[in-house]
């Protein structure tokens, strides 16, 4: 009998989530019926989209959602054999049963020099963002200038650096200033530090002069409106995501946005990667940012917290920023 170790969520957070807002509870499996296949996480995934979705999708008391690398142990399923490595939607858990559907094969072809929890990153869910959002609604041409905030995090790094690959200039937005190396580093051409400038619009116009075409948006908030000034007529927005109001216990208010994007003709679109998921563009992401990174023109980097027992310390870290590239899980 195998024993599986599972975070559930106790409460629905409040605020900025908390320790005592998880549980570690353990049961026992079941024995293979035909058909299933035991698994074992390997890596597990946390990231921002889990603090808002959470109380969309989970009830108190549920197993905390997300993605894991997972190997497998047992099998009753020809389609799976023991020691395959899949990536897998089970939330947060050590081990799992398994019908095989939902799961996605880690091809043998895998290169041996790269981690396989690159599936959860910039060859994942995170670097598929950042490729559908570029190319779907930025639609940069050669010499535009993209913006992207949160630039340092799992999605923000992978869009300045395909984004370059495209031909634009690319400036970024990060939290300190460790992180404004990294991405200087890997290539953006101008970087700053929100939290160090006198004034967030000074700090864009100072990066970027001749204004901006595209700007990929993961934080929301203050920075929106200043950004929006900062915009070319006819510039184009892709809305990923809004970490800055994600722990608020209210709505947040502000200026109205509307005349920026009517007097500059403004293209904002927000996406979701669930709608994109079946469709080709998902494949030629994945498979175009793995020849990429072997060929070294796209960079990574994993924070990664050793041990299952630190899942949600592990989230909470991530929600307040303190990763630089994907934040990991190593079980």
């Amino acid at each position: 009998m195998v024993v599986s170790k599972s975070w559930t969520m106790v409460r629905h957070f409040e605020g900025v989530p908390k320790l005592e807002d998880f549980k570690l509870i353990e049961k026992t499996l079941p024995p293979l019926k035909d058909g299933e296949l035991l698994l074992e996480s390997e890596f597990l995934s946390v990231d921002p989209f889990m603090r808002p979705y959470s109380r969309r999708v989970l009830k108190e008391g549920d197993v905390m959602m997300g993605s894991q690398v997972a190997r497998v142990v047992e099998s009753k399923n020809p389609g799976f054999a023991v020691g395959d490595h899949v990536v897998a939607r089970s939330g947060w858990t050590t081990h799992f049963i398994s019908d095989g559907k939902g799961l996605q094969a880690i091809p043998s072809t895998w290169p041996e020099s790269l981690p396989k929890s690159l599936t959860l990153g910039a060859v994942g869910m995170p670097g598929i963002t950042a490729y559908v959002g570029v190319k779907q609604i930025c639609d940069p041409k050669p010499g535009d200038v993209l913006l992207v905030n949160a630039a340092a995090g799992a999605v923000g790094s992978i869009v300045g650096q395909i984004a370059k690959i495209w031909g634009c200039k690319v400036v970024g937005s990060a939290g300190s200033d460790d992180k404004v190396e990294y991405l200087k580093e890997i290539g953006f051409d101008e970087a700053f530090n929100y939290k160090a400038v006198r004034c967030v619009a000074e700090a864009l116009r100072k990066a970027a002069p001749e204004g901006y075409d595209c700007y990929f948006e993961n934080v929301g908030g203050a920075f929106t409106i200043p950004a929006l000034q900062q915009m070319k007529d006819f510039g184009r927005i892709a809305m990923c995501g809004l970490i800055s109001s994600y722990n608020d216990p209210a709505p947040q208010t502000g200026p109205c946005i509307q005349s920026l994007i009517i007097l500059k003709q403004l293209r904002m679109e927000g996406f979701l990667m669930y709608h994109y998921l079946d469709k080709p563009v998902c494949e030629e992401a994945r498979r175009q940012l793995l020849l990429w990174i072997i060929e070294g023109k796209v960079k990574y980097r994993e924070h990664i917290s050793e041990g299952f027992e630190k899942m949600p310390a592990a989230f909470i870290g991530m929600l307040n920023g303190e990763n630089t590239g994907k934040a990991i899980v190593k079980a």
